[in-house]
């Protein structure tokens, strides 16, 4: 299995094309910036304070012999920092020490810090290069993939951002096995959601190597993250700034985005868009597009993989109204990715809000005791 995956897309130019690569460890870093020809004289590592534990030192000496100077900036981890207050913070850290448009950020770490350093990236001098280091699997599978970047703002998800695609994606698969449980099944989310959209074989695939998965066994982790980057990629190169195909990347999102912001980011992404996920499968199934089987076995395979099934503390009411303000209204109507079939996700502007409701319902674990 080849260890590289190419994402481009070419129109009149050259719009975007760059390598992911797939790696034991960080030895090979350095060999993989070289073919970007980057007329750098500094690369600024951005690292959440965990991740610059495990890692900064490493990365640090890996880039240092492509003869740059070498920075790394920290923050303290967590999705409370994923807002304009750090990324001022790490202008002002740049500004201090000289960066110019030749100069580069790597990305090192989750999501969080993939999204808020390309969206630094796509701001500092009104653009600048990147690359994205990803070390958990939510990241690996979705985040570092794509050119979308960005902050939330005052709770609100992802409202601040720009699409800003990296140059090179480099990946260290041996940094699963220190990643903490709830982590990794938060990647799991976004991993069954991308069979979910695209490819149901793929999906069975998933749930057939549950025991394999669980374990975190290499070669296994090493097929499922390439195939999730080739969904994503192939998506992506048609579609790269969410016109249309692109938003079915969403599915789970919109429920997911509003019990996140609701629960003040106490659960983890991953775990949010899999609760968002079973409400989209709930609108699919009582629609007749799944069968009973079928909408059953994409909820029980959460309990499988570690993720919730439903939520407690909110009110159904309050779910649906903050559905309202997630950036993927069109002209007032929600944008809802619902699914035909397994493997076969589509953008539907007809869910009614009674839909969302009941769904939202079922998910609410307050309602479920109460029964």
């Amino acid at each position: 299995m080849s260890k590289q995956l190419r994402v481009y897309r070419e129109g009149a130019k050259t719009e975007f094309d760059y390598q992911i690569l797939w790696e034991e460890d960080f030895t090979k870093l350095a060999d993989a910036v070289k073919p970007l020809n980057l007329t750098c004289g500094k690369i600024c590592i951005v690292a959440d304070d965990t991740v610059a534990g495990l890692y900064g030192e490493e990365v640090q000496k890996a880039l240092e012999s492509l003869n740059v100077t070498v920075d790394l900036y920290t923050f303290p981890a967590g999705e409370s920092s994923k807002n304009l207050d750090t990324v001022k913070n790490l202008y002002a850290f740049l500004i201090e020490h000289h960066y110019t448009r030749k100069d580069i950020l790597a990305a090192l770490g989750g999501g969080v810090t993939g999204d808020l350093t390309g969206y630094a990236a796509a701001t500092y001098l009104r653009g600048i290069d990147f690359i994205q280091i990803p070390t958990t699997l939510l990241a690996q599978v979705d985040s570092s993939v794509g050119g979308k970047t960005g902050v939330d703002f005052e709770q609100y998800k992802n409202m601040v951002g720009a699409f800003h695609q990296p140059r090179l994606v480099y990946m260290n698969l041996n940094t699963l096995k220190s990643l903490p449980d709830d982590q990794f099944a938060s990647g799991m989310g976004e991993v069954l959601k991308s069979g979910l959209i695209r490819d149901a074989r793929f999906y069975e695939w998933t749930i057939n190597h549950m025991s394999e998965i669980q374990e975190r066994i290499y070669p296994v982790l090493v097929k499922m993250v390439r195939k999730c980057c080739e969904i994503k990629a192939a998506v992506v190169e048609s579609d790269p700034t969410e016109q249309g195909e692109r938003a079915l990347l969403n599915l789970g999102h919109t429920v997911g985005h509003a019990v996140e912001k609701l629960k003040n980011f106490e659960l983890l992404h991953g775990q949010c868009v899999a609760l968002g996920t079973i409400a989209a499968a709930y609108i699919s199934f009582k629609r007749g597009y799944l069968s009973t089987e079928e909408f059953y076995e994409i909820r029980d395979m959460n309990v499988g993989f570690d993720l919730p099934i439903f939520f407690n503390g909110l009110e159904n009411e309050a779910v649906l109204q903050t559905t309202k303000s997630d950036k993927k209204m069109d002209n007032g109507t929600i944008k809802f990715i619902l699914l035909k079939k397994l493997g076969q996700a589509y953008i539907d502007k007809t869910v009614t809000d009674e839909e969302i409701l009941e769904a939202i319902q079922f998910i609410n674990g307050d309602m479920i005791e109460g029964e």
